[in-house]
C-alpha cells in the first residue's frame, strides 16, 4: 500500500525545500517531488529529515544516567560503576532495558543505532543455554521499538594489555577470537536475509584484544561484508600503555594488525598524533565522535575538523547515554571545537546534520539509509519550528543549533509509523525506562 506524506519543509540532498510530497511504499521511498497536498495525504508540520543514526550505543550504561555524578573521579572509577550494572543483566531485563532506551532513541529520531554489544554471557561467564541470548534480546528490543540495528558483536578478551578479565569483566569474554567468531557466525546466520538487523563486529579496544588475536575479528567483518568498529584512543592512559607494551598507538597497533579500513569505525579517537590522523584517513576509516559522553566521563576533545578535512567520515554517537540526543551531538561538535580553538565556523550545519544521518546510517551496514531520495529506507523525522527552543529560527540551524530532541514530533521508521504528536507507539517511554532501570537496582 502506497502512502503520501507531505512536509512543510525538508531536508534533500540539495537542501531545505517547501511543499515536499513524499511517497511510501513498504518500508522504501518510491518517489520525492514538491506540491500542494493531494487528497488522503498525510502532513507533516516543521522541517522533515531522513531518520538520525546513532552509531554508537551501550544499551545498559543508560542505568547509569543521574546516579553517577557525585565524587570525584574519571573514566575508570565510572567503569566500576558501570560494570555493576553489567553484572546484574541477564537476557529478560536486557530485553526490557534495552526496549526502553531505543523508545528513547525513537522519540529523539533516532531511527537505525549501533549497538557496541558485549556483555554475552552468564554473570560467571558460562554461557546461555543460547550463546547468543543477550545479542537477541537487543535485536528483539530494537524491532520492538521501531529501529533498524546494527549489532556490534564486540570480542573482549582481556581485563588490560596483559591482564586476564577478572570480576565482572568475565562474562565479556569468549576465551578467544576463534571462539567468538564462532559464536558471531551463529549469530548473523541467524539473521541472514533478513534487511532490519546487520551483525557487524567489534574489537572493543587494544586492552581488550591481543594484536595476535585482531586478524579473525577483521576476517569476521571481511567474509559478512560487515561493519567493524573499534574503541580507539578515548583515554590518554589507554595509549600510554598501549606505547609502552606495543611501541606503538592504539591506532598504529590497529593499523598493523588489519583493522583498519574502508568499513572500520574508529570510535571516541580523541588523543590522536599526526600519524594516527593519516593513517585513519589513508585506511578510509569513519570516525564515531560521542561528544556528550566524553565530556561527561572527562574524556577530552578529538580533533574532528582535522579529521574530516583529511577526508575522514565523522559519525555521532550517544555512546553512555548521559543524553540521548543526536541533535546536542551534532553541536557539540562544533561548540567544543570553539573552546578547543578559541574561534567559532568549524562545521555548517548540513555538515554536522550528516554525520548524524547519512554517514552514520553508511558505517553501520545501511548506506540506502540517511537520505530523502526514491529508494532509501522510508525514514521520515518531522522537528517542530514553533518551539521555545526553535521559534524565530530557520533552516537546518534551527534544528543543528537551537532543536532538542524534545522538539521531535513525528517519526516514520522503514515505512512504519513510530512516533505521533510526540509519544512513541509502545506508550510512555519514561515509564518503561523508570520501570526497567528499578528492576536493575
Amino acid at each position: 500500500m502506497s502512502l503520501t506524506y507531505w512536509c512543510e519543509q525538508a531536508w534533500l540532498p540539495d537542501g531545505v525545500a517547501e511543499d515536499v510530497l513524499v511517497v511510501v511504499e513498504g518500508d522504501r521511498i518510491t518517489r520525492v517531488g514538491q506540491g500542494p497536498p493531494p487528497p488522503g495525504a498525510e502532513r507533516l508540520a516543521g522541517l522533515t529529515l531522513p531518520g538520525l543514526a546513532n552509531a554508537h550505543s551501550h544499551a545498559f550504561h543508560r542505568a547509569l544516567r543521574g546516579v553517577a555524578q557525585e565524587g570525584k573521579g574519571d573514566f575508570w572509577t565510572w567503569r566500576e560503576r558501570m560494570y555493576e550494572v553489567a553484572a546484574r543483566l541477564d537476557p529478560d531485563s536486557y530485553l526490557r532495558l534495552a526496549t526502553a532506551v531505543y523508545a528513547e532513541m525513537a522519540l529523539a529520531g533516532v531511527t537505525c543505532v549501533g549497538e557496541f554489544h558485549y556483555v554475552h554471557h552468564g554473570p560467571d561467564g558460562t554461557p546461555y543455554d543460547d550463546p547468543n541470548a543477550m545479542g537477541h534480546a537487543l535485536v528483539e528490543a530494537a524491532r520492538a521499538a521501531g529501529l533498524r540495528v546494527a549489532l556490534l558483536d564486540t570480542c573482549y578478551l582481556t581485563g588490560g594489555i596483559g591482564a586476564p578479565l577478572s570480576g565482572p569483566q568475565v562474562r565479556f569474554g569468549d576465551g578467544d577470537a576463534g571462539r567468538w567468531a564462532a559464536r558471531a557466525d551463529a549469530l548473523a546466520a541467524a539473521y541472514e536475509g533478513q534487511p532490519d538487523v546487520e551483525i557487524g563486529a567489534a574489537v572493543h579496544s587494544v586492552r581488550a584484544v591481543p594484536p595476535e588475536q585482531m586478524p579473525l575479528v577483521t576476517e569476521f567483518s571481511r567474509r559478512h561484508a560487515a561493519p567493524l568498529h573499534a574503541h580507539v584512543s578515548e583515554q590518554r592512559a589507554e595509549v600510554a600503555a598501549c606505547v609502552e607494551m606495543y611501541a606503538a598507538t592504539p591506532v598504529g597497533l590497529l593499523h598493523e594488525h588489519g583493522v583498519l579500513g574502508p568499513r572500520s569505525t574508529a570510535v571516541h579517537a580523541t588523543h590522536l598524533n599526526d600519524v594516527d590522523v593519516e593513517l585513519l584517513a589513508d585506511s578510509g576509516t569513519a570516525v564515531c565522535m560521542c561528544p556528550t559522553t566524553e565530556r561527561d566521563l572527562a574524556d577530552g576533545i578529538g580533533p574532528a575538523r582535522e579529521l574530516a578535512d583529511r577526508g575522514t567520515a565523522i559519525t555521532l554517537g550517544s555512546d553512555s547515554h548521559a543524553v540521548v540526543d543526536l541533535f546536542e551531538e551534532a553541536r557539540a561538535v562544533e561548540l567544543d571545537e570553539r573552546l578547543a580553538s578559541g574561534r567559532r565556523g568549524h562545521w555548517s550545519a548540513a555538515g554536522l546534520l550528516s554525520a548524524a544521518t547519512c554517514a552514520g546510517h553508511i558505517s553501520l551496514g545501511f548506506p540506502d539509509a540517511g537520505l530523502l531520495v526514491p529508494g532509501a529506507w522510508a525514514d521520515l523525522v518531522s522537528v517542530r519550528l514553533d518551539s521555545v527552543r526553535t521559534a524565530g529560527a530557520a533552516g537546518l540551524e534551527a534544528v543543528v543549533f537551537a532543536a532538542t530532541a524534545a522538539d521531535v514530533h513525528s517519526v516514520v521508521s522503514g515505512g512504519r509509523r513510530v512516533v505521533t504528536a510526540g509519544r512513541h507507539v509502545l506508550g510512555d517511554a519514561g515509564a518503561l525506562l523508570s520501570e526497567a532501570i528499578k528492576a536493575l537496582r
